[in-house]
């Protein structure tokens, strides 16, 4: 009994405490990543200059201004502030000014005057007193009042709705740096992509000139009879397989591009301005600093959002809870009212009505019970959404930092491959300008040396990709901006109520 008086006096919460599920999932987080290379956290503030390319910065600004999934976004979240902000109207009271004037004109006859007649008190009676009543019973009444409207929330539904709402707009918030981060990351991979297809298509119209020579250089040989009709058809067949890679990577090259666009927001003739005829991108060899797994409950926004609506889903279980317990309201008005209008603010007709309301629920087909066991289940998704998030941003950055050396690995055997390449080549071509090569072997060692190219080529794109999905798995969507509104956010308490830690700063 003293322990619900002093719940019942100080307004106490029904919401649960803790949410065991992924308070497991936290608990359970390990030391570091495996493979992590470079000590110190992760600053993922404007991650993407790691590329160093400024027109890959100028078309990176371009999306965050126009892209309209982002325009989307920042819609949802003002709908969530209003939602909140329309969940906490409820623990203020309603004042309701109104102002009437009521005019009524009925028939004596009719009415109460006919019930006056039934008890014998009409106009007959009425006349035996000297008392002449009118046939028409007239009456005007100007009415100014505030009608107020207060329910004491001593169980805490009205405040854990508020709460949920809260929670439920920061991750909203949290939503809408996903999907920044998406786009930012689908930009960039873009970017990338058409670096790569563009110098493919470079290096593809450079073996088409060298195997167009090698086929005239067959020809030769053959009209001189050195040589039987395989080589020119050999030639001819290799030539024809080379200019068949031309319309494909055209193809490839437009797509790509026209996905860009649509990033962007606009129309190839408005924005094939950002992007330079011959686009460059430096490979990204620099190491990341990982830093720790407890940081990602901070850094990535999708973990943000599943431990927000797991707080909402928590709060919302005490707002049902609440529902079973009776309800204490207050309804009332204050005015004034008179039959003539020079009267209306006169401070002599005043009047009041106060109203006290005690609502429990005694049968209502289990609905309330059902409410609350569905908002307990709901609490146990959203826990369990919450951990799988953890557990997944763990692994998705372990997978990224091995996928990330494997990258740095194959990109520097394919480099060392193109530079042998370009040697060989270079040999080739000065043993054929002195004299004591031939022609044919220059023109193999050259054809080698743009394959060797267009792999590595190739290879700086997933190297690229490496290194962008390991910035996506540590949370890399931040501007400066942003990591302020997350500490603004981590500043702010939502529960007054104990609340188990799940972040690290």
């Amino acid at each position: 009994m003293p322990a619900a008086v002093a719940c019942f006096i100080s307004a106490c919460s029904l919401a649960p405490k803790q949410i065991p599920p992924a308070l497991e999932a936290v608990e359970a987080l390990p030391a570091g990543f495996a493979g992590s290379e470079a000590a110190g956290p992760h600053q993922p503030l404007q991650w993407w200059k790691s590329f160093a390319d400024p027109a890959l910065d100028r078309v990176i600004a371009a999306a965050l201004a126009s892209n309209f999934d982002l325009a989307g976004a920042v819609a949802r979240v003002d709908q969530a502030r209003e939602r909140e902000r329309i969940a906490k109207a409820s623990a203020f009271p309603i004042l309701q000014p109104s102002a009437a004037v009521s005019d009524s004109d009925t028939p004596t006859n009719a009415g109460i005057g006919a019930q006056f007649d039934e008890l014998g008190l009409g106009s007959d009676q009425a006349g035996a007193f000297g008392i002449v009543l009118p046939d028409r019973l007239g009456l005007t009444t100007y009415t100014a009042a505030a009608e107020v409207a207060y329910e004491l929330d001593f169980w805490g539904r009205n405040r854990n709705d508020a709460r949920a709402a809260g929670a439920q707009r920061l991750a909203s918030e949290s939503d809408y740096l996903t999907a920044r981060m998406g786009v930012l990351a689908e930009t960039v991979r873009t970017w990338l992509e058409i670096v790569n297809l563009r110098r493919q298509r470079e290096l593809a119209g450079g073996i088409v000139e060298l195997l167009q020579e090698r086929e005239s250089l067959a020809e030769s040989r053959y009209d001189r009879g050195l040589t039987d009709a395989s080589g020119p058809r050999a030639a001819r067949q290799s030539l024809r397989n080379a200019q068949a890679e031309l319309p494909q990577i055209e193809a490839l090259l437009a797509d790509a591009e026209g996905r860009l666009w649509v990033l962007l927001g606009g129309y190839r003739d408005e924005r094939a301005g950002l992007l330079p005829h011959t686009p460059t991108s430096a490979a990204a060899l620099e190491p990341v600093p990982a830093g720790i797994p407890a940081d990602l409950l901070v850094q990535r926004p999708d973990v943000r959002a599943a431990r927000q609506r797991a707080e909402a889903a928590r709060y919302a279980v005490g707002a049902r809870r609440a529902e079973l317990l009776p309800r204490l309201s207050l309804h009332g008005s204050i005015g004034v009212q008179s039959a003539e209008a020079g009267e209306w603010f006169d401070p002599d007709q005043w009047f009041r009505n106060l109203t006290v309301n005690l609502l429990g629920p005694v049968f209502q087909g289990s609905r309330l019970r059902g409410n609350v066991a569905l908002a307990e289940a709901r609490l146990r998704e959203a826990a369990a959404a919450y951990g799988r998030t953890v557990v997944t941003a763990v692994n998705e950055v372990e997978a990224a930092l091995a996928g990330l050396e494997a990258g740095r690995r194959r990109h520097s055997l394919l480099v060392s491959l193109a530079e042998e390449a370009g040697a060989e080549a270079d040999l080739q071509e000065r043993r054929y300008l002195s004299g004591v090569g031939e022609y044919e072997a220059w023109l193999a060692a050259a054809q080698v040396h743009l394959g060797a190219q267009s792999v590595r080529a190739a290879a700086e794109r997933d190297l690229g990709y490496s290194r962008l999905a390991l910035h996506r798995a540590l949370g890399g969507a931040w501007t400066a901006g942003d990591r302020e509104a997350v500490q603004q956010e981590d500043a702010a308490a939502v529960d007054p109520a104990p609340v188990p830690a799940t972040t690290t700063e």
